[in-house]
């Protein structure tokens, strides 16, 4: 029979093996050369699953530490009304109209039938921004922070023009709770609804960054950042440079006034605009990181896949792939 000594001792000795996965866990770290690189979860969008538990399994799986968070995860973690429509082809069909594809009658009317239903969704949300728990924001915080994960920017649909002052204080707040510093938002291309959203930002002690798509040049923000110091830039690098002008040049201008930077590899204009796998685009990424590694100002960048997934591949392993292509350009 053991004695009681030898009992113990086996016992913290497979105590000790228990732990030791948890030990030897590798801790989520994305920043290389002083460059935060994080992700847009916007990312992950075609992934069935769009939970709050889910969205945390891709960015960990994808090896990245700092996020700028839409909208979804947190909201219906919170306890929001789920909406039916399909964001992917929404989102899809609201770019090619925004860029001024050519749409067909049938993705004409079905972009006007999907919008129909995300005003109806809208109007649910607005009753349920007015009695939210903001205690649960924190606990997602905690919950992301917990597994290594930070949140740096948030992405609700509360800062649009229509949306009311309670709609952008609600998303304010929000992001707060989630530790962010900075809401981001398409640019409105409205000198009031900067200048409102800016003022309102004041009050909270978090700023209002400003994405651009193709109507990008180097003084689209130049009225807002004149309105408030709070409003500040979402630059997308890789539209940019499909919009035809020099991301070194937007850089050197705007750099002390990037909250936060969207990065992907885009042909230029002259070459048919198309978002491409890394590395074989005309987005120049390598001058880009080392430019924001040697400046004073650092931001985090965020990887937004957009170019179509090879076959066999997954978002989650394409998202990777590109923090994987930033980091060999920094070490």
């Amino acid at each position: 029979m053991e004695t009681r000594r030898e009992f113990i001792k086996k016992s913290s000795l497979f105590a000790g093996i228990a732990y030791l996965p948890f030990l030897s866990e590798t801790k989520l770290n994305s920043k290389f050369g002083g460059v935060q690189i994080g992700l847009i979860t916007y990312s992950f969008r075609d992934m069935p699953d769009q939970s709050a538990a889910a969205t945390l399994s891709y960015i960990k799986e994808a090896g990245i530490s700092a996020v700028e968070l839409m909208g979804g995860p947190a909201e219906s973690y919170a306890g929001a009304p789920k909406s039916t429509v399909d964001m992917r082809t929404f989102f899809g069909l609201n770019r090619r109209k925004r860029e001024k594809a050519d749409l067909n009658a049938e993705e004409e009317n079905k972009l006007k039938e999907m919008t129909s239903q995300m005003d109806a969704f809208n109007k649910e949300m607005r009753a349920w921004r007015n009695m939210v728990d903001f205690s649960k924001f924190e606990a997602f915080k905690k919950m992301y922070k917990k597994a290594g994960v930070s949140i740096y920017a948030f992405k609700p649909s509360a800062f649009e023009i229509q949306n009311t002052d309670e709609d952008i204080i609600y998303g304010l707040k929000a992001a707060k709770a989630l530790g962010a510093n900075h809401v981001t938002l398409e640019h409105p291309s409205n000198d009031a609804q900067t200048l409102r959203l800016g003022k309102l930002a004041e009050k909270f002690g978090i700023n209002v960054a400003y994405h651009g798509h193709l109507q990008q040049h180097v003084g689209l923000w130049d009225t807002a950042l004149g309105q408030s110091s709070a409003n500040k830039l979402n630059l997308d690098i890789g539209h940019y440079v499909a919009a035809g002008h020099d991301p070194l040049a937007v850089l050197a201008k705007h750099a002390p006034n990037i909250a936060s930077m969207h990065l992907k590899d885009r042909q230029n204009k002259t070459n048919g605009a198309e978002n491409l796998e890394w590395g074989k685009g005309n987005t120049p990424i390598a001058d880009i990181l080392k430019f924001i590694s040697q400046s004073k100002t650092k931001f985090p960048v965020s990887i937004e896949l957009e170019y179509k997934i090879p076959e066999g591949s997954s978002s989650v392993k394409e998202v990777k792939r590109c923090m994987e292509y930033c980091k060999n350009i920094l070490t």
